[in-house]
């Protein structure tokens, strides 16, 4: 048996146990105490069905034309119900980026779901990559795999429970029309689902560069060792996610373009739960023990971590994930998630991620970058980054302090040489 038929069989075995996805409409409106698989054991109450691109006309024209600056709703349903499946293919110039993801709930007026399309699915930088982990997976033909904006199959089995409504809806922010075909499953209840249901919301945000207070200092010297801690960590560190409410965070991807080159990792993960308070309730020990990985980022796809796009294929871009399914931080007023972008801060990468939660409703509005500012940075044919400051984020400012301006200088003392 292979390792990975060992990991399947082995989270199989584990979610015979384990809380069902969505809820079962039953006369008691209860959730389904079965497992994921378990759970097909019993008849439920519950309608199954699907919206999607296809022809009413019955020829094989099945996508959707999406043009320039056009919204279009994929789905607008009635609940209570479960969202159970999305699948989306599309095909147009920069479509990962350009087009953002939108989802709301009962009626709500901003989105709880607000993400480029490629990012949501775990493909960052616009780069598409065949993957596979539990709640995600793409598939891409073999020769489009690590490309940009080739096409490619984007899976997510994350439920997505509604009480009145549900409504998908994506945007062409960008210049070009393209073209989306799509898949969404879905059940209806006969009942209300429980006072406790929690709604899913996903949120993108991207630094470019990140604010690094050292950059040219290499990693690994005994100059980028300065302390980052209290207020300076929680104001400084790269935020993947700023809510509040109540509910429970269940992870998130990374995607990053190692402007720097050679490794972007050794950043902390640092979650505050309902305030600031020194140290935070969850305090990590690198980027890529966060990340589930150890000594670096190895190239492997699992179901809770691993890397849908490795920097090694693409000299330079990674997309790396984890999820919490199986231990969520749960919050009952507030979380902040944050990682340092190279140990205490100081590298000056590209940073850009989204953060996956449920929690109960209202949730906090949030926007996202314009569509400009969500441009992958290209690569020239020598493998030089072409920086076009109208793809960067604003950045904060950056403190020095004495001991940021000791390390600076001596390593610049040891760059000059004797």
């Amino acid at each position: 048996m292979t390792k990975p038929t060992r990991a399947v069989l082995a989270f199989v075995l584990f979610s015979l146990s384990a809380p069902a996805w969505c809820a079962e409409a039953t006369a008691g409106a209860s959730l389904d105490p079965n497992s994921l698989l378990g759970g097909l054991t019993r008849v439920k109450h519950a309608r199954t069905l699907r919206s999607s691109s296809w022809n009413p006309t019955g020829r094989n024209s099945d996508a959707w034309t999406i043009e320039p600056g056009e919204k279009r709703e994929l789905a607008n349903l009635k609940g209570p119900g479960c969202i159970t499946h999305v699948w989306m293919t599309q095909n147009g110039p920069g479509v990962l980026r350009n087009v953002v993801l939108k989802m709301y709930w009962d009626n709500e007026r901003e989105p709880s779901v607000l993400a480029p399309l490629g990012d949501f699915f775990c493909l960052g930088n616009g780069v598409t990559n065949s993957f596979q982990s539990l709640p995600f997976a793409t598939s891409v033909r073999e020769e489009n795999q690590n490309k940009f904006n080739a096409t490619a199959g984007l899976n997510c089995y994350l439920p997505m429970p509604f009480r009145k409504s549900a409504r998908i809806e994506v945007e062409n922010q960008g210049g070009d029309k393209y073209r989306q075909y799509f898949y969404i499953d879905y059940e209806l209840y006969d009942a209300p689902l429980p006072d406790d249901t929690v709604y899913l919301h996903a949120q993108f945000r991207r630094e470019n560069p990140t604010d690094g207070w050292g950059p040219e200092i290499k990693l690994g010297s005994k100059e980028y060792n300065v302390v980052n801690a209290e207020k300076q960590a929680w104001d400084e560190n790269y935020l993947i996610l700023d809510a509040k409410g109540r509910g429970h965070y269940i992870g998130c991807n990374l995607s990053v373009a190692n402007l720097t080159g050679g490794w972007w990792g050794e950043g902390d993960d640092m979650i505050w739960i309902d305030g600031y308070k020194w140290p935070p309730d969850l305090h990590g020990t690198g980027s890529e023990d966060y990340l589930g990985h150890a000594y670096g980022m190895q190239k492997n796809a699992y179901m809770m971590n691993g890397s849908s796009v490795w920097q090694s294929d693409t000299k330079g871009y990674q997309t790396s994930y984890v999820f919490h399914l199986t231990n969520p931080v749960r919050f009952e007023k507030e979380i902040r998630v944050t990682i340092e972008h190279g140990h205490g801060n100081h590298q000056a990468n590209d940073y850009a991620s989204v953060a996956y939660w449920y929690q109960l409703e209202a949730h906090q509005p949030f926007g996202i970058v314009p569509v400009a500012q969500r441009q992958p940075i290209k690569q020239d044919a020598e493998g030089k980054w072409i920086l076009d400051p109208a793809n960067q984020t604003p950045q904060k400012p950056i403190e020095l302090n004495e001991e940021r301006k000791q390390m600076k200088q001596e390593w610049g003392k040891k760059a000059a040489g004797p």
